[in-house]
């Protein structure tokens, strides 16, 4: 287990990839990296497909940064779009969604703040084995 002083640093190709379809995430720092504080991930979304569905987390707070393409994420009832460099912080128990209406592929920075994240990925990577993205029409 990494100290609480160690620096994490990773490459482009580095962290930790989990494939689940029209969906794909990469863990770049969790859990005994961060002594369990945050996570860093990547989420990537095909073109014209939806996220997560909505939820909200009691505990934790999470901030969004769009790294490629525009996206639609929710907060509470509103949906907004949001251009490549474009941040959205979600505090605990909000509501929240992400999903790709653009034609081109997005990409999302995710700064999951308050608690290790990467530990529910085989429950989701199942879950989404199971009930693939659905593409939007």
């Amino acid at each position: 287990m990494p100290s609480e002083n160690q620096s994490i640093v990773h490459g482009p190709d580095g962290g930790r990839r989990y494939d689940m379809g029209a969906i794909q995430a990469v863990f770049k720092a969790d859990g005994p990296e961060t002594q369990g504080r945050f996570s860093i991930s990547e989420w990537w979304v095909e073109a014209r497909h939806e996220g997560p569905g909505a939820h909200s987390h009691d505990d934790n707070d999470e901030i969004f940064y769009v790294i490629e393409g525009t996206a639609s994420i929710l907060v509470g009832d509103t949906w907004h779009r949001m251009e490549k460099g474009s941040i959205c912080v979600i505090p605990r128990g909000t509501l929240h969604d992400f999903r790709n209406e653009s034609t081109s592929r997005m990409g999302l920075l995710n700064v999951y703040v308050g608690g290790p994240f990467e530990s529910m990925m085989p429950m989701i990577v199942d879950w989404y084995r199971d009930n693939p993205a659905k593409r939007l029409e």
